[in-house]
């Protein structure tokens, strides 16, 4: 057992061994990236289900595959997502995708995944194709339809940031505990797997405020020992 009341143990140098844990447990959880992609596969999944409302799946005529169409948007989306882009310039690129297929053809299914009007909407298109001047009606509804799509990919981004770095942290968690166990069969081959699980479960919280919590434990025990003098 360990003798806490002895004093044997350093809660400073334990609190930078757990955070180190921590640490440790995120660098397997991202190094799983290299597996297929990994962890990062997570939350592009409520990208994919906006964006197959917006871009046709056709292919060309003689069966190879646009360069607008769904797969082609999707393989660009998945790979800033799994390259870790900016938020803000994912979503940009993912309305100038759908922007790029606003045609009078796809136009229909476009007002309707965003809820302006069809009709306008593929005057709008018309109108883009050829550089005619929009009226004030087909210029406030192309602005709705902009707006829409601002707050549709607002909502998938959100969600799948959400996603993945719970999952993240899930997984985290879940191999610091892991590693703790191993630790401990290591060192006292066998027993002590309470303290470890507890290890293990701290780890992660602890890992980005370990060095700051460490030290300012220091602190305060050379200020209590100014005072005991």
């Amino acid at each position: 057992m360990l003798d806490l009341a002895a004093g044997s143990l350093d809660l400073s140098k334990l609190i930078l061994a757990v955070g180190g844990l921590g640490t440790a447990a995120y660098g397997v959880v991202d190094a799983t990236k290299a597996v297929g992609g990994g962890v990062s596969n997570v939350g592009f999944g409520d990208i994919k289900k906006v964006i197959s409302k917006l871009i046709p799946a056709s292919s060309l005529a003689d069966g190879s595959v646009s360069a607008l169409a769904l797969d082609s948007a999707l393989a660009t989306l998945r790979a800033n997502w799994m390259n870790g882009m900016a938020i803000a310039d994912q979503k940009s690129i993912a309305k100038a995708l759908v922007k790029l297929n606003l045609r009078p053809e796809s136009a229909d299914k476009l007002a309707k995944a965003t809820g302006v009007d069809g009709e306008i909407l593929t005057s709008v298109a018309k109108k883009l194709s050829t550089k005619d001047k929009l009226t004030d009606e087909e210029t406030d509804v192309y602005g709705r339809f902009d707006l829409l799509l601002s707050s549709l990919f607002d909502q998938a981004y959100q969600r799948g940031d959400q996603r993945y770095r719970n999952t993240a942290k899930l997984l985290a968690v879940v191999v610091s505990v892991l590693l703790a166990w191993a630790g401990s069969w290591t060192v006292f081959g066998g027993g002590h797997f309470g303290l470890a699980t507890l290890a293990g479960l701290l780890a992660t919280p602890l890992a980005p405020v370990a060095k700051d919590l460490s030290s300012a434990i220091q602190a305060g025990a050379k200020v209590a020992q100014s005072w005991m003098r």
